[in-house]
């Protein structure tokens, strides 16, 4: 970017953004199905976006500064403990940071030489990604292939004397299934291990669910033997980006979660999160949103998620050739193809104006589609359904992807960090993916396929030189 001379007036930048966002896909009315919860009740948006802009400039670094901070954070923070059986939660920014906070509080407790975390394969990598930034290991452990759920003897059999925390996921999100969470916590604690609930997408859903006449097994803090979880704001809460809460069963375990610094000439540091300077705009979104909504609005959006969510597995259930995974207590669907290839239903459905998640197969488990039901989902359900009959019919006509014969090999032989990253993206553009400023979203079915035949490592590769390229 060249820095203007001077600045510009409003109504251009506007428009600007306006022109940048022309290839984004749409974050309201329920057509694409991950990333983004709608409610549907714009009046539910707008308090949120009011509060977030009226505390985007307060700093959350020092609440002794910004006292409205540790109000907003008592009053969220509390909401999602009464909730969830009660404990000690710390507001960050997303379902990540919680993740991060947990496992470092389980690290800086157990003080092991050479920790791991036992995780099922279904887990979400940020436990992963903190394992790598914090130096631990991750044992994954695998699940049943009929109902996508962790096995607690599996569990059992990886926990060690260096295991620092066990992990359950409710609901996992590549299936929307719920690990059994009283099993798997009572193997942790037989141990002597803390057992960390991941319920960034259920957290603020399930118990709604459940409000609603859904059949939620038990899954939170009031679990014997759960000492934490996460739970996202800016999903099935519905906030703005980015909203999260972690709790902790016991106070102490929170206090290992922070991190102060006083070894320096500077103002004493003492962070509850990750960050240190970040605006308090999320938190006051989160906080209106709660607020704006309440209990009866969150219980009649489950209802109609609930509704939704059975109304598209049984749509999904009448296409040929297509099969759910699993039987998800959540609002979370995966659907697998037989003789229809997913990656190429996806790409005609995106077509169409309908962006379905793709999810490589891993661990046994199939490469599918993912669906996020929100609570705008059930007025476009019937719509949905239409889209994805037709997508499928157009996929099986098509065919599978036929790779060029070598490619799959070429790829897992190369060794990408050789490559420029202008290399790269003619590699990309080899088979049809173009990586230059503004030219859209491509066909993704080729590149999936390609993904799909690799090994974990190399996909990993692979996609992190995507990203160089895509940020130049």
């Amino acid at each position: 970017m060249n820095l203007p001379e001077t600045g510009r007036p409003v109504g251009d930048l506007l428009a600007e953004i306006a022109r940048l966002k022309r290839h984004d896909l749409p974050v309201r009315g329920g057509q694409v199905t991950a990333y983004v919860y709608d409610t549907g009740r714009p009046a539910a948006h707008e308090a949120a976006a009011r509060a977030y802009a009226e505390m985007l400039e307060v700093n959350a670094l020092d609440p002794t500064a910004f006292p409205s901070v540790v109000e907003m954070e008592r009053q969220v923070v509390g909401a999602v403990a009464d909730l969830l059986g009660g404990g000690h939660g710390v507001f960050t920014s997303g379902g990540t940071e919680s993740i991060m906070l947990a496992v470092k509080a389980a690290r800086d407790t157990a003080r092991r030489e050479r920790p791991n975390l036992v995780v099922p394969v279904t887990a979400h990598p940020a436990f992963h990604k903190a394992a790598h930034y914090l130096g631990l290991t991750v044992r994954a452990v695998p699940v049943d292939l009929g109902t996508y759920r962790v096995r607690p003897d599996a569990v059992r059999d990886a926990i060690d004397d260096d295991t620092v925390l066990v992990v359950a996921s409710a609901p996992s999100y590549p299936q929307g299934v719920v690990d059994p969470v009283t099993e798997v916590a009572a193997v942790a604690a037989a141990a002597g291990v803390p057992c960390h609930v991941d319920a960034c997408v259920g957290g603020w859903l399930l118990p709604w669910l459940r409000e609603a006449g859904a059949a939620v097994p038990p899954f939170d803090l009031s679990v014997p033997g759960v000492t934490s979880l996460s739970c996202d704001l800016h999903k099935y809460g519905y906030a703005p980006k980015g909203a999260s809460v972690v709790l902790f069963a016991d106070p102490a375990m929170r206090r290992r979660a922070y991190f102060a610094s006083a070894a320096w000439p500077g103002y004493t540091v003492v962070n509850a999160t990750v960050q240190s300077s970040r605006s308090a705009g999320p938190l006051g979104g989160a906080w209106a949103t709660l607020h704006a909504l309440g209990r009866q609005g969150y219980v009649e959006l489950a209802r109609a998620t609930h509704e939704a969510s059975a109304a598209l597995r049984a749509g999904l259930a009448r296409v040929p050739g297509l099969r759910v995974l699993g039987e998800p207590e959540s609002a979370l669907v995966a659907f697998a193809g037989d003789g229809v290839d997913v990656f190429t239903l996806a790409d005609e459905a995106r077509a169409r104006g309908w962006f379905l998640q793709p999810q490589l197969s891993y661990a046994g488990i199939p490469a599918n589609l993912h669906i996020t039901v929100t609570g705008v989902t059930l007025a476009r359900v019937e719509a949905m359904l239409k889209v994805i009959a037709e997508s499928a019919g157009a996929a099986r006509r098509r065919g599978p992807v036929r790779l060029p014969e070598g490619l799959v090999e070429l790829v897992a032989g190369l060794d990408l960090d050789a490559l420029t990253d202008e290399e790269f993206a003619e590699l990309a553009a080899a088979v049809g993916v173009d990586l230059r400023p503004g030219s859209g979203q491509p066909e993704m079915a080729v590149v999936n396929t390609v993904l799909d035949a690799l090994p974990a490592a190399s996909r990993e590769a692979v996609l992190v030189r995507f990203l160089s390229v895509l940020y130049g």
